[in-house]
């Protein structure tokens, strides 16, 4: 088996924010996302200035440190938890450089070219590294338990071995009943055969 038939496909997180600037435009930014084959974790909200001195604390003592926690405080801001494969990577190169002036030149297709105003209000954040994604997703969503991802392999592997052959025997129970009500008929038979759900054993006092 060659080097390339061996690669596995690792699905990756990472944070993204869509800024105040840019929150107007969620929708058509989100349509990117999801055009560009990312699956979406989201929710709005609004940070106080206190939880943003929190979020970019390895920017204290810049000098737009201020600027920055006040402009991200001044209204919402929608939080996403993006994964594909290479997610982190793929989401910079997507929303492009911060730097709006040279963007604007360099990558003018890119978000920030298209949605930010200024190097400060520059429409999008991306975690840039795997350490500072778990670090911020943690920040942004505290109750996500952050477990390594499956691989596509593996999901299929899972799929073949624990779904498709309890399926198969359903849809063939469903072809031989012809259910008036198929859909209704062929989820009572899988709570039925779930062969995960427990088994309750009667045990025999021995008292």
């Amino acid at each position: 088996m060659d080097q390339t038939s061996e690669q596995r496909i690792y699905v990756e997180r990472t944070l993204a924010i869509i800024k105040p600037d840019a929150v107007q435009k969620s929708e058509e930014i989100e349509d990117v996302i999801l055009r560009s084959g990312f699956i979406i974790l989201q929710k709005r909200l609004q940070l106080s200035p206190e939880q943003c001195s929190e979020f970019y604390a390895h920017q204290y003592g810049t000098f737009f440190f201020p600027s920055l926690t006040a402009f991200m405080s001044s209204g919402p801001i929608v939080a996403m938890i993006l994964a594909r494969d290479n997610a982190i990577a793929h989401w910079k190169s997507i929303i492009g450089p911060d730097n709006i002036s040279k963007t604007r030149q360099t990558h003018p297709e890119c978000l920030r070219a298209k949605y930010g105003t200024s190097d400060l209000q520059n429409a999008l954040h991306g975690s840039d590294s795997f350490l500072t994604a778990v670090r911020e997703i943690q920040f942004m969503f505290p109750n996500t338990v952050n477990e390594p991802l499956s691989t596509i392999e593996e999901t299929e592997e899972y799929l073949s071995r624990n779904v498709i052959p309890v399926l198969h025997r359903g849809l063939t129970e469903l072809c031989k009943e012809k259910p008036s009500k198929p859909c209704i008929w062929l989820a009572d038979w899988l709570l039925k055969n779930d062969p995960n759900q427990p088994q309750i054993c009667d045990v025999e006092d021995q008292n």
